[in-house]
């Protein structure tokens, strides 16, 4: 992590009087990446796709919000690669397993990080919230798109790396978004 970057951090969780945790991810709008940091030390890259929207925090912006935020709740462990949710519930169906229509859109699939923002005024409060907007990091059934922006407003990996990202982080973790 870049020391100015790893310092903006800090320094927003010391405003917010939170204790730092020893990993926290790094999402970036433009480079279109998820980069974890354990230690201070970059452990793994992941391509992303985040909004098609311009970045946003407002409620039905449909852009992915930027600053800090934590991962509040973890959901799907143990689900097979491809698997949907919908309203966070494994309905047990593959997306695979659907029609061409049903596919169209991006769907929420093998794993869920549900996020928090901790921005009173930002991402936190009312009319911008982003757990009350439902922003995850997710996988999803449009594999092709990552790396491009494409969502509509959450954070999207490849199947098998967000399971790979789900089984390496941890509840109260941060994640701090920026354009």
């Amino acid at each position: 992590m870049s020391s100015d970057l790893l310092k903006a951090i800090t320094h927003k969780l010391e405003a917010l009087n939170i204790k730092p945790t020893a990993q926290v991810l790094h999402v970036s709008i433009e480079r279109q990446e998820l980069v974890v940091f354990a230690n201070g030390r970059e452990t793994r890259r992941f391509q992303v796709s985040t909004s098609k929207s311009p970045p946003n925090c407002e409620e039905n912006s449909f852009g992915t919000p930027t600053g800090l935020h934590r991962i509040e709740s973890k959901i799907g462990d143990g689900a097979t690669v491809g698997t949907l949710f919908k309203g966070r519930v494994d309905i047990k169906k593959n997306y695979d397993e659907l029609s061409k229509e049903e596919r169209k859109p991006n769907l929420i699939t093998s794993r869920i990080l549900w996020l928090t923002g901790l921005e009173p005024g930002n991402n936190q409060g009312s009319g911008h919230d982003s757990y009350e907007r439902y922003i995850y990091i997710h996988g999803t059934n449009h594999e092709d798109k990552i790396g491009k922006p494409s969502s509509g407003g959450c954070i999207l990996l490849r199947n098998k790396e967000m399971i790979e990202l789900f089984d390496r982080v941890s509840t109260g973790e941060f994640v701090f978004i920026s354009q």
